[in-house]
C-alpha cells in the first residue's frame, strides 16, 4: 500500500527528489556544445554584426549542430534565418533536408512566404523536395487560414517534380482539419477520393475535423462509411471516436466502444484509456476516473506519461494535491518518467486555487532539476503580472533568457500585455521591439494594448516606428 504525504511541504519534496531520477543532465556532447556556443553569439551580437562574431568564434558547422539550433530559434525566424545564410557558405558543408524543412517552417510562421519559396527553388535545384516539404507548407498557410494557398501548395507539387500521392493527399486534408477548415477538407475528399483511395488514416483526420467542428452526427457518417467501404478502423480511429463522444458528453457510449474493441486485433491503449480518465477528471468524477485506471492495469496494459498526466490532472481537478504525490510514486515504481507536461499540469492546478506563492516553489525547484517548456515560462510570468508582482514576473524572464531559452509569440504577449497593464509603456516597447527583432510578430491584441498607451502619451512617434518595423517584418527581406 502506498503511503500518501499528508504535508504540503513533504508532496512537493517527495515530487522534486522524483524529478531529480529522471532529469540528471547527460554528458554533453561536441555538437551540443557548439550548438550552445553559437545560441549565446546569436543572443548576444546584434544582427549587423552576427556573421563577424560567428566567423571569429571558429566553430566548424555539421549538418547536426545547424538542425540543433535551427531548432532552437524556431520562434525567432530573423536570426534563424540569418545564421542559416551564414551556415551555407561554411566550407565542406551543406544543408539537410531536415535543416530546410526547419527554416521553411519558420520562414511560414513569420508570413516570409517568397523567401520560402525561394528555399523551396534552392531545394528543387538540389533535388531534395519531397511530400513532407509541402505537407509543411500546406499546414503553415492552413494554421493562419490561407487556405487558398494550401489548397496551391497541393496542386503545384506536380510542377516541382513531387508526385501527389495518398500521403500529400491526407496531409492537405490534415492542415485544413487542423486550422478548422473541415468543411473545405470534405469537399476536397469527396471530389478525389477516387483518385485517392482513402485509407484509415484519411478517414480519422477526417473524423477528427468534425468532432473538433464539433459535429458529432457527421462523424458518425465518415466512420460508418470508413467501414461500408471495407477500410477497417485502426487504433488511432478508435481513439479519436472515443475523444470525440467524450467532448460530446457521451462518456457512457465511449466507454461500450472501450469494452467491445477486439483485445486479439485492435486492443484498447494507454492513450484511450486516458482520454475516458481526463473526461471523467474534468466531470469531477474522480472515482470514476481511478475506476478506469485501475481497470487498465487490470487488463494488463501499462500505463504511459500521457495516462499518468490525465490521472494527476483528474487530482489537481478535485483539488485533491496529496494524491498527486502518490500518483508521482507510483510512477516511480513503475518506471515511467514525467515530463514537462506533468509539471505544468501540478502548476496550473495551483494557480488555478490561487495558491501562487506554493506554485512558484515547486517551479524554482523543478527548473533547478528539468528543463522548462514555453508553457511554463508563459504561465508563471502571466501568473505575476496578473497578480501585480511585475519584478518576479522580470525575475523569471531573466532566467528564460538565460536559459537560452527563446520565447514564443504568447510569452512575449503575456509580459507586454502586464506591463501595458500597470501603464509602464517604454519596458513594453522596448521588449516589443525585442519581439520584432527575433522576427516573432505580436498579436493585433497585443499591439493594440500599447498603440492606446502610445497615443495617450502622445507618444505617436514612438508609435509610428514600431508600426514601420512591423511592416518591414513582412515586406523586406532579412537579411542582405
Amino acid at each position: 500500500m502506498i503511503k500518501v504525504y499528508h504535508s504540503r511541504n513533504k508532496m512537493i519534496s517527495g515530487c522534486i527528489s522524483f524529478l531529480r531520477r529522471y532529469n540528471s543532465s547527460e554528458p554533453s556532447t561536441e555538437a551540443l556544445d557548439a550548438a550552445k556556443s553559437i545560441s549565446k553569439i546569436m543572443l548576444s551580437s546584434p544582427k549587423a554584426v552576427l556573421d563577424t562574431a560567428l566567423d571569429q568564434s571558429g566553430i566548424r558547422v555539421s549538418p547536426e549542430i545547424v538542425e540543433d539550433v535551427l531548432e532552437k530559434f524556431k520562434n525567432a525566424g530573423t536570426l534563424a534565418f540569418c545564421f542559416f545564410k551564414w551556415a551555407e557558405k561554411q566550407q565542406n558543408y551543406e544543408h539537410s533536408v531536415r535543416a530546410y524543412h526547419s527554416m521553411v517552417e519558420s520562414l511560414a510562421k513569420i508570413r516570409q512566404y517568397q523567401i520560402m519559396w525561394d528555399l523551396v527553388n534552392a531545394m528543387r535545384t538540389k533535388r531534395m523536395l519531397n511530400v513532407e516539404t509541402f505537407c509543411i507548407i500546406m499546414r503553415k498557410y492552413a494554421r493562419v487560414q490561407k487556405v487558398e494557398e494550401a489548397v496551391y501548395t497541393f496542386n503545384v507539387m506536380q510542377k516541382y517534380g513531387v508526385t501527389q500521392n495518398l500521403a500529400a493527399f491526407n496531409g492537405l486534408l490534415s492542415a485544413l482539419c487542423k486550422s478548422k477548415n473541415v468543411r473545405k477538407a470534405q469537399e476536397i475528399f469527396d471530389c478525389m477520393k477516387d483518385r485517392f483511395i482513402p485509407d484509415s488514416k484519411t478517414y480519422s483526420i477526417l473524423l477528427e475535423g468534425w468532432g473538433k467542428d464539433p459535429n458529432l452526427p457527421r462523424a458518425r457518417e465518415i466512420f460508418k462509411e470508413m467501414v461500408d467501404t471495407g477500410c477497417n478502423p485502426d487504433i488511432v480511429t478508435y481513439g479519436i471516436m472515443v475523444d470525440i463522444l467524450c467532448k460530446a458528453g457521451r462518456v457512457d457510449e465511449a466507454l461500450g466502444i472501450v469494452k467491445s474493441m477486439d483485445s486479439t486485433v485492435c486492443q484498447p491503449t494507454s492513450f484511450i484509456y486516458s482520454v475516458l480518465v481526463h473526461t471523467y477528471g474534468v466531470e469531477n468524477r474522480i472515482e470514476d476516473a481511478v475506476d478506469t485506471f485501475l481497470e487498465m492495469e487490470k487488463n494488463g496494459i501499462q500505463a504511459d506519461v500521457a495516462m499518468y498526466n490525465a490521472l494527476i490532472g483528474a487530482f489537481c481537478k478535485a483539488n485533491k494535491f496529496k494524491n498527486v504525490y502518490r500518483v508521482l510514486k507510483d510512477m516511480n515504481s513503475k518506471g515511467v518518467a514525467p515530463n514537462s507536461r506533468t509539471c505544468n499540469i501540478i502548476l496550473n492546478g495551483l494557480i488555478g486555487r490561487g495558491e501562487t506563492d506554493e506554485a512558484y516553489r515547486v517551479f524554482r525547484r523543478m527548473i533547478k532539476l528539468c528543463e522548462a517548456d514555453a508553457d511554463t515560462y508563459t504561465m508563471m510570468i502571466k501568473m505575476f503580472c496578473q497578480g501585480g508582482e511585475l519584478e518576479k514576473a522580470f525575475k523569471v524572464w531573466k532566467y528564460m533568457k538565460l536559459k537560452r531559452f527563446i520565447p514564443s509569440m504568447h510569452t512575449f504577449s503575456v509580459l507586454i500585455n502586464g506591463l501595458c497593464d500597470k501603464g509602464i509603456v517604454s519596458d513594453s516597447c522596448v521588449l516589443l521591439e525585442d519581439m520584432i527583432e527575433k522576427g516573432i510578430r505580436p498579436s493585433g491584441e497585443t499591439f493594440g494594448k500599447l498603440r492606446k498607451l502610445l497615443i495617450k502619451e502622445g507618444r505617436e512617434d514612438v508609435l509610428k516606428f514600431l508600426q514601420e518595423k512591423m511592416n518591414l517584418l513582412v515586406k523586406e527581406p532579412l537579411c542582405d
